[in-house]
């Protein structure tokens, strides 16, 4: 049996309260919090379970963290045990005071996500009118505290058309980074299968991102887009984290719900393990889980995916696969390429 691989980035989903209505919410959220979320001495033990084998970098969303009470002594909690800590709330919520708490707690980073160039744009996403103009008075906030911070946007049908805005606002504003997100429809995005960019358009937005990327001029991410990776590849672009390749799910990323129930990511809703039922042992998990084994066994998946002399740096993504084909072990449906077997 081999050995499994680092555990290296874990997304830990606090909460799925949020005051966001988005159509895509891959976690379905809801003004009022769940009553079967971790509690604060669960969360805690997550967090002791982590450290006693690893010390992946830890990314705390939701929903929206920032509607969690306990957030800062999970931060500080995961702080003392020697974890880097990123925050990714909505950035709805952010004013100075709580900027200043998130610094001091030392978290190395935020995320706010922008899924529009506009007011108008974003807003009409993101399900809440005037969300766009908070974010840009929490981004002065940020900017004024020095605290580093990167933009995400999902990509779909309706904002594609204003990825290049978007991107030159990141800049403007003073992000460090950008990263995309090419949608997985599940959650409330179950709905959004008409918002899905066709095959066509994803390859020319993963070419648009490989040329920005080789640019420099920002850091650069594809998420949920691991051919991305066969395209740098093509186009002969080095990638600027070759550790990085491909799906990460199970091979050296994890998610936990908000229930403590583990996944390979936030976007395939299979769980690998159940944090609750087997008493916070996620070493356990991450070394046994049938679901864990299986992805990490790229030559066993099916389809195109499976014979593809890139499977090694890309994979396809699962939770596409099983959205749309109900089969997580399934070919990318959004890939162009053909293998040449």
């Amino acid at each position: 049996m081999n050995a499994a691989p680092s555990l290296r980035i874990v997304a830990w989903e606090l909460t799925r309260r949020c005051e966001l209505n988005c159509r895509h919410c891959r976690a379905g959220a809801s003004p009022e919090r769940d009553p079967l979320e971790l509690k604060t001495e669960e969360a805690l033990r997550v967090i002791k379970s982590l450290a006693g084998f690893s010390r992946p970098l830890l990314i705390l969303s939701g929903g929206d963290p920032i509607l969690r009470e306990d957030l800062f002594d999970i931060i500080r909690e995961a702080r003392n045990a020697g974890f880097k800590v990123v925050v990714a709330p909505t950035g709805a919520n952010l004013n100075p005071e709580i900027v200043q708490k998130i610094k001091r707690a030392g978290v190395e980073r935020l995320s706010i996500s922008l899924d529009g160039a506009s007011g108008k744009s974003h807003d009409s996403f993101r399900g809440k009118p005037g969300v766009f103009n908070l974010i840009m008075k929490g981004v002065d906030f940020l900017r004024e505290a020095g605290l580093p911070f990167q933009v995400n946007t999902t990509v779909t049908r309706v904002n594609i058309a204003e990825v290049p805005e978007i991107y030159e606002l990141t800049r403007k504003i003073g992000a460090e980074a950008f990263h995309i997100f090419l949608l997985v429809p599940v959650g409330r995005g179950e709905n959004l299968r008409d918002w899905e960019i066709t095959p066509k358009e994803y390859e020319k937005t993963l070419r648009w991102i490989a040329e920005k990327e080789k640019e420099g001029a920002l850091e650069l991410k594809a998420t949920c887009a691991p051919h991305y990776y066969r395209i740098l590849k093509q186009m002969g672009i080095p990638p600027k984290n070759p550790g990085g390749q491909g799906c990460l799910g199970g091979k050296s990323y994890a998610f936990i719900s908000s229930r403590g129930e583990v996944q390979i990511c936030g976007y395939l809703p299979l769980p690998a393990g159940d944090l609750r039922k087997n008493g916070f042992d996620f070493h356990s998990i991450w070394t046994g889980s049938e679901l864990f084994r299986a992805v990490r066994e790229v030559d066993s998946y099916q389809g195109k995916c499976g014979i593809c002399e890139f499977n090694k740096i890309c994979g396809g993504c699962r939770a596409r696969a099983f959205a749309f084909g109900g089969n997580f072990l399934g070919e990318e449906p959004f890939c162009l390429y053909q293998p040449k077997q």
